[in-house]
C-alpha cells in the first residue's frame, strides 16, 4: 500500500498544504519517511490524516468560487469502530463547508471496506450543503453496496456513468467537474 499515492499531476492546479481555507494549510510532506500507516500496511507519506485510524483523504482540488472539492480517499471507511464518518465531517468538511464548498467528488477507487453505523451524519453533511451534492465517483461494488443497504445512497451519488470515469485522471478539475455537475444535474432533473 505504501505505492499508492495521491494524484499529483494536478498540484498545479491546487495544494491543499498552501491554500489558507484547508483544514491541512501548512502541513510539510515528506517523501521518504512513512510515519502513517492502515493496520500493519504503511502508506504513502502523502496522504493526510484527519483523526481516523484507517482512513486517508487528500484534498486535490479546491475552488472556492465554484463551490467544488474533489478528495481522494485510501484505506477502510469504518464507521462502526471508528466512527470515521464523524472525524471527516467535523475536521474536514465543516472547514471546506465554512469556505463555501457545497459540493463534493469522493473519489473512492482506493477504498477497501466501508463498515457503517447509522446515518445521522450523513444526512447532517446532505442537509448542510442545501443546493449542493455529494458524489461517490468509482468506488469499488462491494463498497457501494454497502452504503445502498444502508440506505446512505439516499445522501451521496453513485453508479452509471460516474463508474466509467475511469480515466479521470487525464481530466483536468475543471473539466471532471463539469462532466460530474453534467451528470448530477440530468439525475435531478431528467
Amino acid at each position: 500500500m505504501h505505492t499508492l499515492e495521491p494524484h499529483y499531476t494536478w498540484r498545479a492546479y491546487y495544494q491543499a498544504e498552501s491554500d489558507e481555507k484547508s483544514p491541512f494549510f501548512g502541513r510539510e510532506y515528506s517523501e521518504f519517511y512513512f510515519t502513517h500507516a492502515i493496520y500493519d500496511h504503511l502508506i504513502h507519506p502523502q496522504w493526510d490524516d484527519f483523526g481516523s485510524e484507517t482512513l486517508f483523504i487528500k484534498i486535490i482540488y479546491a475552488d472556492y468560487a465554484r463551490g467544488v472539492s474533489i478528495i481522494e480517499m485510501l484505506g477502510e471507511w469504518n464507521d462502526c469502530l471508528f466512527n470515521d464518518i464523524m472525524f471527516f465531517k467535523r475536521n474536514v468538511l465543516e472547514v471546506l463547508m465554512k469556505n463555501g464548498i457545497n459540493k463534493f467528488i469522493l473519489i473512492g477507487e482506493n477504498i477497501f471496506n466501508f463498515h457503517s453505523s447509522d446515518d445521522s451524519y450523513y444526512e447532517e453533511w446532505f442537509d448542510e450543503i442545501g443546493e449542493g451534492w455529494i458524489v461517490g465517483l468509482n468506488f469499488r461494488e462491494h463498497v457501494k453496496q454497502e452504503f445502498f443497504s444502508d440506505n446512505l445512497d439516499e445522501y451521496i451519488v453513485f453508479g452509471g456513468t460516474l463508474d466509467d470515469l475511469d480515466d479521470w485522471r487525464s481530466y483536468t478539475p475543471l473539466r471532471l467537474y463539469f462532466v460530474i455537475q453534467n451528470e448530477v444535474a440530468h439525475r435531478l432533473n431528467p
